[in-house]
């Protein structure tokens, strides 16, 4: 069908070029991308489009900001993004589109929209000057439904006051739903109906947490906050009990026999899973034969059982500051699983001949039975090294030689050393916090991690390299992005008031210079500052089926191989790799593209529920020492206050900036400080301050302190 230029079906024509607009993100576009988008190929058809493109009537809903280039109105445009939540009830949505800048919507217009939902909003025509504002016009996907809080019970109805500082609406409670709750208590409730016109949204008690202020309470608060579930269903630990302890012959027969070959584990001193260890022995030629074998997880743990959809559900274990929840029951974890010393267990290995130079001669992947002789801490492997006495310290010794040596070849190649320092508490029996220290790395943590590093790596090549284009093999990696060039300025800009050049031209180049100055302020005040922006100067590592390069390791093909107990994407690259060694054919990327997401979407999580415990526990060490005084670092600044973090104990609190009476202070985030608007007084991250605790607020995990002048 021809269209002519005055025509019968000019309004269906400019509802299907809308069409085109919105979807493309209200794009600019000129006439004749609009008409390849629409397919349309005759001169007629084109003229047409452009016509009602160029109409110079204000009623049209076109605009031209760019001469022969059009978008929408912006009247009429809806765009999907993320609700960012303020603390007054307003709410800035994030566009799916990067490119799009942030949408602010006033309260009112928020339609009961909650912090991290996904919506589609209705936005604006923006007035001169003005920042682009909307109203949400639909919720496409609530974040969360269930929070942790305190139940307030009246004689007639109860309301739930929710833990979140961005779940801004208390939850109403009918006294029927409070499932056995009493007055005061910690709870976990589900919203089950917002009314239309209601203020506020109708919930259920799902579980009592227990009285607020004591550990386990708050521990099992964070985990449900995080929406990690606090036990385990009963159809997963009844599949779990059911599994037998014998190994068949039958089974054995299957693999490659490690039994009689010297193997050991090297672990946390309080570690209850073992999922890697090490084999070693000397070959005839003058080489090694070093088999990094981790636990069998795959061989337990079929697909789509009820112990599959769990472990996928959870994706990770969780670390929290005095305990482990972990992805799997403990029946797998510490038992089946867990290869413990002097018992046969299941493992799927990467054997690898090396030489003095700890170049790699040959390979093989498979399932293999072990037995280890031996179980390691760290600290006693670390004596071993430092002595030259104990067990196995001919192996140990070798290990350790042939780690430092793939350690320098990473660092050579470009890998970025991050070295910082990891919070511990000591804690009593009813978990308080007793003390707190930081764990140091030493060379038996490194040489683990250097073998590891080693599996993960190879394997990822082993699959990565087979194939090409559409015949590469569908597999999930391990994906670090290189940094973005204006956050590496800023950082490099803000090392240089300390006195440290980066040179930041090429992707090796920032390496060596981020290298250089890890190794020079390592030990120095500046340490934990300049390494925590170097952080978070860096992309975040995600999985992924699309990408193989690994930016801070300077691999090119990366994977994780080597924790199946408490990493699913660990258990996807078993499956994935036994498949392919059956000579199975390619798979579905984009199914183990979804679980890749879901999985670095959990692993997030997991981390922020780490640090909320860590909070935790340092508002609790710090409650009892209120008026204390401490030499502290500007660790973080903000538009209403500075954060510090205590030197001695690395406790981090804030100094409200209204709590600063000399003076009236602004933020200058260029230059990471506050500024002092009459005396010009700088504080600026990095800079020591003396302090005093102020106050400690253990439900909101937040701590402030006070400047002693």
């Amino acid at each position: 069908m021809k269209i002519k230029k005055e025509n019968p079906y000019k309004d269906v024509l400019t509802q299907l070029i809308i069409d085109i607009f919105e979807k493309s993100g209200n794009k600019l576009l000129n006439y004749r991308q609009v008409a390849a988008k629409l397919n349309v190929k005759d001169t007629d058809s084109k003229v047409a489009i452009a016509d009602i493109l160029d109409s110079s009537s204000n009623n049209t809903p076109f605009i031209q900001p760019e001469k022969g280039k059009f978008k929408l109105r912006q009247l009429n445009v809806y765009i999907t993004g993320k609700v960012d939540m303020t603390a007054d009830g307003s709410a800035y949505i994030i566009p799916e589109d990067e490119l799009e800048n942030d949408i602010f919507i006033a309260p009112r217009k928020l339609r009961q929209a909650l912090h991290n939902d996904i919506v589609k909003v209705h936005v604006y025509e923006r007035k001169k000057g003005r920042k682009r504002e909307g109203e949400v016009v639909e919720i496409i996907q609530r974040s969360k439904t269930d929070f942790t809080g305190v139940i307030d019970i009246f004689p007639t109805y109860a309301f739930f006051l929710p833990d979140d500082r961005k779940m801004l609406h208390d939850i109403f409670i009918p006294l029927d739903n409070l499932n056995g709750a009493q007055n005061g208590q910690k709870v976990l409730v589900s919203i089950l109906e917002w009314p239309k016109n209601a203020k506020n949204p109708i919930g259920k008690v799902k579980n009592i947490l227990g009285n607020k202020g004591e550990n386990n309470t708050e521990m099992n608060a964070i985990l449900a906050d995080y929406g990690f579930p606090l036990e385990f269903p009963k159809d997963v630990e009844n599949e779990a009990n059911a599994i037998p302890d014998i190994i068949s012959n039958e089974e054995i027969a299957k693999r490659r026999d490690f039994r009689n070959i010297t193997t050991f584990t090297i672990d946390p001193i309080d570690a209850k899973d073992f999922d890697d260890a090490i084999s070693f022995r000397s070959l005839e030629n003058g080489n090694y034969e070093i088999g990094i074998h981790i636990a069998d997880v795959s061989y337990y743990v079929t697909p789509d059982s009820p112990l599959d959809k769990e472990a996928l559900s959870r994706a990770t274990s969780v670390y929290l500051v005095d305990r482990v929840i972990p992805m799997l029951p403990e029946r797998l974890s510490n038992n089946l699983c867990s290869l413990r010393p002097n018992e046969e267990k299941l493992s799927f290995s990467a054997v690898f001949e090396m030489n003095d130079n700890a170049d790699v001669i040959n390979e093989w992947y498979g399932r293999t039975v072990i037995k280890s002789d031996r179980r390691f801490s760290y600290e006693e492997a670390q004596e071993v090294i430092e002595t030259g006495k104990g067990d196995y310290v001919t192996e140990i010794l070798k290990l350790n030689e042939l780690a430092a040596i793939l350690r320098e070849r990473k660092f050579k190649n470009g890998a970025i050393s991050f070295e910082s320092e990891e919070v511990k508490f000591h804690l009593d029996e009813n978990g308080k916090p007793l003390g707190v220290y930081t764990k140091v790395r030493k060379e038996a943590h490194k040489l683990i991690e250097d073998f590891m590093l080693l599996a993960n790596r190879k394997v990822a090549e082993h699959i990565g390299k087979q194939g090409k284009g559409k015949n590469k093999l569908g597999f999930v990696y391990r994906f670090h992005d290189v940094p973005k060039p204006e956050t590496l300025t800023n950082f490099s800009q803000f090392a240089a008031k300390f006195g440290h050049r980066l040179n930041i031209k090429t992707d090796k180049e920032t390496a060596k210079s981020l290298n250089d100055l890890m190794s020079k302020i390592e030990g120095s005040r500046e340490q934990n500052l300049l390494t925590s922006l170097a952080v978070r100067s860096m992309a975040k590592a995600i999985y992924t089926t699309k990408k193989t390069s690994h930016y801070g390791l300077a691999f090119d093909y990366y994977t994780h191989f080597t924790s199946p107990i408490r990493r699913y994407p660990d258990v996807m690259v078993h499956r994935l790799l036994q498949y392919y060694l059956d000579g199975g054919k390619n798979v579905n990327t984009e199914h183990y593209e979804k679980l890749a997401e879901h999985s670095s979407q959990m692993e997030k999580r997991a981390a922020e529920a780490e640090r909320a415990s860590i909070k935790y526990k340092q508002a609790e060490f710090l409650q009892d020492q209120i008026g204390v005084e401490y030499t502290g670092i500007v660790s973080g600044v903000t538009e209403w206050g500075m954060y510090v973090e205590i030197e001695e104990n690395k406790c981090e609190g804030m100094v409200r900036l209204r709590d600063i009476t000399d003076d009236f202070y602004t933020l200058d985030e260029k230059n990471y400080a506050i500024i002092g608007q009459r005396k010009k007084k700088v504080y600026q991250l990095g800079d020591e301050v003396q302090i005093k605790v102020k106050k400690v607020d253990l439900e909101k995990r937040q701590i402030d302190f006070t400047l002693i002048s």
